[in-house]
């Protein structure tokens, strides 16, 4: 069974969850996961966590990530974006200076009302359930982070730009809300996700890619290694003697390992005497105490409590 992290291209048309269906009628394998759900009409870098990688899933989809979108100004749809029902038409009024104007002042923290067509639940029910079925319910909104916004390209009525932002921020959403900003309405026209966290588009795989490495026998070399996710944290090396500590998922003491590692370090790989990586483990209350954060070393995930 592969372990590791693939970076796929999602094409239009696919959900998250035919991607990984069909990752895992390409590999053989049950254990596949995906990062973050893209719209059917968005595509791009799909981070896909394999085996033991699954447990990075929720690790991944928090990461900050960085979408090219075109917005379509002077028409507001039930989506948010072009696929939707078209709700109303405004004419387009404004200039160059104007929009640009608009778009940067999303920059930074803003309260963003999540679309009805979403997975968000109410109720214990999907928000797009409610809407499929003509309902509309009062969403709280929920603070979201604008990291960078760039213009890149205005040819009224659609503007291209750049956005890189926090976990949960529907772009289709700041369409909408910068259309509404600008008075003259706006919706999502198209969506590309070109990065998530080191994950770059140019690096992505479609999946007719995927299975052709497939065939080949070459495709381990494009699987990316849990333990490089965390390649910017420092790394321990457990003393043979203290292997069975970080084989049971145990904290450890700092003089139990070998490496260069101070407590004001924070976060680090932990790997055993054999240098199989266990996972990251984290400054525990007492000093040079080391705990487990994440365990990846067998069947069972562990967390910290």
């Amino acid at each position: 069974m592969a372990d590791g992290i693939i970076n796929v291209y999602k094409e239009k048309g696919f959900t998250s969850h035919d991607v990984v269906a069909k990752m895992r009628g390409i590999l053989k394998q049950k254990k596949i996961g995906h990062t973050g759900t893209l719209d059917p009409m968005a595509e791009g870098v799909l981070p896909v966590c394999l085996g033991k990688a699954t447990k990075l899933c929720d690790m991944l989809t928090d990461k900050t990530k960085t979408y090219e979108a075109v917005m379509l100004l002077g028409m507001e749809t039930d989506t948010q974006d072009v696929t939707g029902k078209v709700l109303a038409e405004y004419p387009v009024e404004v200039d160059e200076s104007q929009v640009k104007e608009a778009v940067l002042s999303f920059l930074g923290p803003y309260d963003q009302i999540p679309p009805m067509y979403s997975a968000l639940k109410v109720d214990g029910k999907k928000l797009y359930e409610l809407a499929r079925a003509g309902k509309e319910v009062e969403r709280k909104a929920r603070p979201v982070e604008i990291l960078e916004i760039r213009v890149d390209r205005i040819e009224l009525p659609r503007v291209t730009m750049t956005v890189t932002c926090s976990k949960g921020t529907y772009i289709r959403t700041l369409c909408y809300d910068i259309g509404r900003k600008l008075g003259c309405g706006g919706c999502m026209e198209s969506l590309v996700r070109t990065r998530v966290s080191e994950f770059c588009l140019e690096e992505s795989l479609t999946l007719s890619q995927i299975e052709a490495l497939r065939d080949q026998g070459a495709l381990a070399e494009h699987i990316l290694a849990v333990d490089k996710v965390f390649g910017d944290y420092p790394a321990l090396v457990m003393k043979p003697d203290f292997d069975k500590l970080v084989h049971n998922g145990n904290p450890f003491y700092r003089n139990q390992a070998l490496g260069e590692y101070t407590h004001e370090a924070g976060p680090v790989r932990v790997y055993d005497s054999s240098n199989q990586f266990i996972g990251v483990y984290e400054p525990g209350r007492e000093e040079d105490l080391l705990k487990p954060q994440k365990v990846f070393l067998g069947g069972k995930e562990r967390w910290s409590i």
